[in-house]
């Protein structure tokens, strides 16, 4: 059957978004900007080559617990229906609609994504991978299109990768009480968080060394050099991968060696950086089983399962609405 697309995010909203961002965490103190922003064709590409080194672990962990347990998390849901949050390529989501598949109750996967031509071309695969069940793409921002979702089936809605932990805890709150609005009693939301582990292995899985996260992490200039016109000078900037030990986060900043004044002409901006001055460009919170569960709680959602991977590396939790 044919897929379908609905849009709800264009080239022009996405756009604006950045103008505002830009305007606003720039000019801060100190300065910051959301990770969205790496992900343009080339932060993407370097995004998949950070999950293949060998220090970046949470792609693997996650895909070993999905290989193992994806036929009981389909099992346990009882969903006809895949939502899947922030889908991407949608490689992991292969597992899960064979779990889905193989306990005979996969009817229809529908893919959520700010990028459409990543969409298009990722529900075009899985039409061919997939004849028999309905493809429902939907191009939009999980932060503020969750109410336009379809609602077909019965649903298990995902949120892979622990992109939950790009979020600070006030954003979190309100990220997962919306989740909670959405669905119904015989929803269920799968949830990935990477789990707080010793500082060496955090940092290393954030500042490798072949320095790709470090290109990854200066792309953010790139984009905006390219669509807002500044004139960042991209390689005084050096990648930093902080642990925080009391909010339990990983910080990645750019630090400037030189002072310099930067002209952003689209929003006749001029933003001046000290030399050492570093600007925070994400936030990777790590998780503890207790404080899973007890965000999920206050969001008005009940823990059903807890699977980690055999080091414990990752989680994903499985939960239902109360």
């Amino acid at each position: 059957m044919s897929p379908r697309i609905d849009k709800h995010l264009t080239d022009s909203d996405l756009a604006a978004a950045l103008a505002r961002d830009v305007r606003a965490g720039l000019p801060s103190t100190p300065k910051e900007l959301p990770p969205k922003y790496f992900y343009d064709a080339r932060g993407s590409e370097l995004f998949e080559e950070i999950t293949r080194l060998p220090e970046y672990y949470p792609t693997r962990a996650e895909r070993s617990i999905l290989e193992a347990r994806s036929a009981e998390i389909a099992k346990v849901s009882g969903a006809d229906t895949l939502v899947e949050l922030g889908s991407g390529s949608s490689s992991k989501t292969r597992l899960l609609l064979d779990g889905m598949r193989a306990t005979g109750t996969l009817k229809r996967y529908i893919p959520v994504d700010v990028s459409d031509s990543a969409l298009l071309d990722a529900v075009g695969l899985l039409a061919e991978e997939y004849p028999s069940i309905e493809l429902h793409g939907v191009v939009a921002d999980f932060e503020h299109h969750l109410e336009q979702l379809p609602q077909e089936g019965t649903r298990l809605l995902a949120f892979l990768g622990g992109t939950i932990g790009n979020l600070a805890p006030a954003e979190r709150a309100a990220f997962l009480a919306s989740v909670r609005e959405q669905l119904s009693p015989s929803d269920s939301f799968l949830l990935g968080t990477d789990l707080v582990k010793p500082r060496e292995r955090l940092v290393a899985a954030y500042d490798d060394a072949a320095g790709v996260t470090a290109e990854f992490n200066r792309n953010v200039l790139h984009v905006i050099n390219r669509e807002l016109s500044a004139d960042f000078d991209v390689s005084a900037f050096a990648h930093v991968a902080v642990w925080d030990e009391s909010a339990e986060w990983i910080e990645m900043r750019l630090r400037t060696s030189t002072a310099q004044s930067v002209r952003i002409a689209a929003l006749d901006l001029e933003v001046s950086f000290a030399a050492g001055e570093e600007m925070r460009t994400e936030i990777s919170a790590k998780f503890r089983r207790e404080g899973v569960e007890a965000e999920l709680a206050a969001a008005g959602f009940a823990l059903t399962s807890w699977w980690t991977d055999a080091p414990g590396d990752f989680a994903l939790s499985l939960a239902t609405p109360i």
